[in-house]
């Protein structure tokens, strides 16, 4: 079992075994240990002088497809717990953050999330990034009535028909994305469209998405390729798309699939000969790619170099307790662990208590200004499907950087009223509070 303090460069290793914790304490200013014993061992806080911890189950991949971005997204929740601690805590109460890896599969994620509950009294779980293991987490979570907050999943569905009462999803998902890009991408760049979709429940439900807003703009889907995941050799699809000749080609690809297609793509040649819009571009999948492969038009919720207040200190924080990472800016998926991790803490607080139902109606509805959270305009967590709404940015490759991190340059931010997923609220059937169990650690 390894430990780790929030301060400490994280370093993980493609011989890391499986499903053993990765990651423990950001309670170093606290001097506090991690804590992974059972609730017998847990008892002994109650004896001592010191307040009991409070555990946060860090849900995040560190293998498989996506297991770069669960990499940043939780840096970015041991930054804001870590800023807590710093504090003294919540509620009196030292922060002590567990991480398991939840590899990206789903099987896992209900593993992980079953451990953490019953044996490591975790009161929050936080972390996603592939949304079938978001949806499987969350169906553990809510059986017990445990928070989970959905940091960086994009399936429509996560704040639709999979939603739950302790459910809530941070990032902007393939609907909002579509919104922002799809009939822009229909007037500049045509009429026939063919979709690139990774063959699971966030690429079909996105691309189902991008389908209706390009059928209801006058276009046409003239080709779906589904693509399994862990796919490393495109050239069928690719050699497909060159008979198809589409005006347009729409990918909702991600991970490490992304990284090996935008390559593969140039190989041909073929981001010349059609207009590319990718629905959200995670960080850690281009930052390091050559300039060439940073084709076309994606989707964003934020860059560390938005002209607004607060970005460059929230930089400098990142650099300051991470430094030496090979990723030396933040990114969208560290900006979303931090975010959620950190309004978490402020209604903890706020509640008095760690009670879900006083925490979650907390959470219901809440305002969060734009100033606060470093975006154009003002976001919410909507109380019917419990997304947060907030800006989202459409960006491409900078062709005149200022330093070698500014890979993007941001094209447009579209207000969070324009861009809402119109079918969320007639899927999402939240279960009642009062048939969501009584949970508190």
């Amino acid at each position: 079992m390894d430990k780790l303090k929030s301060d400490e460069t994280p370093q993980v290793s493609c011989n890391t075994p499986r499903r053993r914790f990765l990651a423990a304490s950001a309670v170093g200013a606290a001097g506090v240990g991690g804590f992974f014993g059972p609730w017998a061992h847990n008892r002994v806080w109650a004896q001592s002088a010191q307040a009991k911890p409070l555990v946060i189950g860090l849900t995040m991949d560190a293998s498989g497809q996506y297991a770069a971005s669960g990499g940043m997204e939780r840096l970015g929740a041991m930054m804001a717990i870590r800023e807590f601690n710093d504090k003294g805590g919540v509620l009196g109460r030292p922060i002590e953050a567990i991480h398991m890896d939840t590899e990206t599969t789903p099987a896992t994620g209900s593993r992980v999330a079953e451990r953490m509950i019953n044996r490591n009294d975790a009161a929050f779980l936080i972390g996603a990034v592939h949304s079938g293991v978001a949806n499987a987490i969350s169906q553990v979570a809510q059986k017990y009535g445990c928070i989970f907050l959905n940091t960086n999943s994009s399936s429509p569905t996560e704040s639709g028909k999979d939603c739950h009462r302790v459910k809530f999803v941070w990032d902007g998902n393939g609907t909002n994305f579509a919104q922002a890009t799809v009939r822009n991408a229909i007037r500049t760049g045509g009429k026939d469209w063919v979709l690139l979709t990774n063959d699971y429940v966030w690429g079909h439900n996105t691309s189902k998405a991008t389908r209706a807003l390009v059928e209801a703009s006058g276009g046409r889907v003239i080709e779906e390729l589904l693509i399994p995941q862990n796919t490393r050799d495109f050239s069928s699809y690719l050699l497909k798309l060159q008979q198809l000749k589409p005006q347009v080609v729409a990918t909702a690809v991600g991970g490490d699939d992304i990284k090996a297609l935008r390559q593969q793509v140039v190989q041909l040649g073929l981001q010349k000969r059609a207009a590319w819009i990718n629905n959200q571009q995670d960080w850690p999948d281009v930052y390091g790619l050559g300039p060439e492969s940073i084709f076309g038009v994606f989707g964003t919720t934020w860059y560390y170099r938005l002209d607004l207040p607060g970005v460059k200190e929230f930089v400098a924080a990142y650099q300051k307790q991470f430094p030496g990472m090979a990723i030396a800016v933040p990114g969208n998926v560290y900006y979303n662990g931090y975010m959620a991790t950190r309004e978490l803490l402020r209604c903890v607080q706020e509640a008095g208590t760690t009670n879900n139902i006083a925490v979650i109606k907390k959470l219901e509805g809440r305002k969060m200004s734009a100033r606060d959270r470093m975006q154009h305009y003002d976001a919410w967590i909507d109380p019917v499907t419990h997304q947060v709404q907030q800006t989202i940015y459409l960006a491409s490759y900078n062709d005149t950087p200022v330093e070698k991190n500014d890979i993007y340059k941001i094209l447009t931010q579209s207000e969070s009223k324009d861009v809402i997923d119109p079918a969320a609220a007639g899927s999402c059937k939240l279960e009642s509070h009062e048939a969501t169990p009584s949970y508190e650690r």
